[in-house]
């Protein structure tokens, strides 16, 4: 009969956050989990910094005008580990229901726009931090890096995430794809709530998360925030805010492979989107093409991924000193200078093989060798 790949419940929640409150924002998340467990959901996404909820502020107004808010949200934001994350594991396992939601994780004194992945026994398998910020979001969130590029192996088959305009950033996006998602959680802010964005924001949103499910061969649970009453009256404090933010915004929707819509837009307000999720049904694209497989040309065109985890202190190495010993070997007729000139550039030639150097770096070390005997 051949392989089959698994049929599951999805479920997309478009919701506002409380602002800037890291308990109620948790409460409102378990909240929300357990409604969509109760309606037989496998697999639960939720917005992007839905706790403590997203910086709307930095849109709003200078650095000097909103630091006090900043202070909140910092002083609201979730370490990882921490309480906060225990409470969102413990909910997933007692309900028996994957979740993915966006948090603002705060590391020392940064903040990352970070995707948390928990399984249904109550597992944190990972997180993903956004690479890049958009504009202004650089304020106040750090950079990410290539080991939070990945996907995770879930009960119910491998997922990934991406944050926002991250879905724009091609190369991310292929190198997501090469890792072979079958269901992609493209969580974003909903900011068709913002006066003048709201066409060309949806519709970024619908071509970006329709793409990747076409590109990528896989499901997308498209997820966006809302802003409700209350976050509007936190935040504006001028005429021309109030006329700028506004409430609603969102559009959400569940994707299947090649880009057809299963469930929604939902748009302009918080509600949940389900749907069965057939795995089976990319089967339906690997018939045309596979992107990072036998539709790909590497012989031409390919992709290099620096997967390390960025470091802002590392050890002193001292390689000269740590290179294996060299013998002393003075071809005749060289003078002692030139001689000493010599084995430093075979030790230093040995180093570079040790480090794994560049072929063009050892092609110039044989040179420089070359020239140094040319001496005698």
């Amino acid at each position: 009969m051949g392989d089959n790949f698994g049929v599951f419940k999805a479920a997309v929640v478009q919701a506002s956050s409380v602002l800037y409150d890291r308990e109620q924002c948790l409460d409102k998340a378990v909240a929300l989990i357990e409604k969509v467990a109760g309606e037989g959901a496998d697999l639960v996404a939720l917005p992007e910094s839905f706790i403590p909820g997203y910086p709307y502020h930095i849109w709003l107004g200078s650095p000097m005008w909103y630091h006090e808010l900043f202070k909140e949200w910092f002083m609201n934001s979730v370490e990882i580990p921490s309480k906060t994350v225990d409470v969102l594991c413990d909910a997933a396992r007692r309900k028996n229901i994957n979740v993915v939601i966006g948090v603002t994780e705060r590391d020392g004194n940064t903040c990352y726009n970070t995707l948390l992945f928990i399984n249904r026994r109550g597992n944190l398998l990972g997180k993903h931090r956004k690479l890049m910020p958009t504009h202004v979001e650089r304020a106040h969130w750090g950079f990410g890096d290539g080991s939070d590029l990945q996907t995770f192996d879930f009960d119910i088959g491998r997922v990934s995430g991406l944050l926002c305009y991250e879905h724009t950033m091609d190369l991310v996006r292929y190198a997501l794809i090469a890792k072979r998602p079958q269901v992609h959680i493209a969580s974003w802010v909903g900011f068709s709530n913002v006066t003048g964005w709201e066409t060309m924001f949806n519709m970024a949103t619908e071509l970006c998360a329709r793409y990747h499910a076409l590109v990528g061969e896989c499901f997308v649970l498209n997820v966006q925030g809302t802003s409700d009453k209350a976050c509007v009256e936190k935040l504006c404090q001028t005429d021309y805010q109030r006329q700028f933010f506004k409430e609603g915004g969102g559009w959400s929707a569940i994707i299947g492979p090649g880009g057809s819509i299963l469930a929604g837009p939902l748009m302009g307000e918080e509600g949940i989107l389900y749907s069965e999720i057939n795995l089976n049904n990319i089967v339906d694209m690997a018939h045309w093409h596979d992107a990072t497989g036998h539709y790909s040309r590497p012989d031409v065109v390919s992709l290099l991924v620096q997967s390390e985890k960025y470091q802002v202190v590392h050890p002193m190495q001292r390689l000269v000193e740590t290179a294996p010993p060299m013998p002393m070997t003075v071809p005749n007729g060289l003078n002692a200078a030139t001689s000493r000139i010599l084995a430093k550039v075979e030790q230093l030639s040995a180093v570079m093989s040790q480090q794994g150097a560049h072929p063009e770096i050892e092609k110039l070390m044989d040179q420089l060798k070359a020239e140094v005997e040319k001496l005698s």
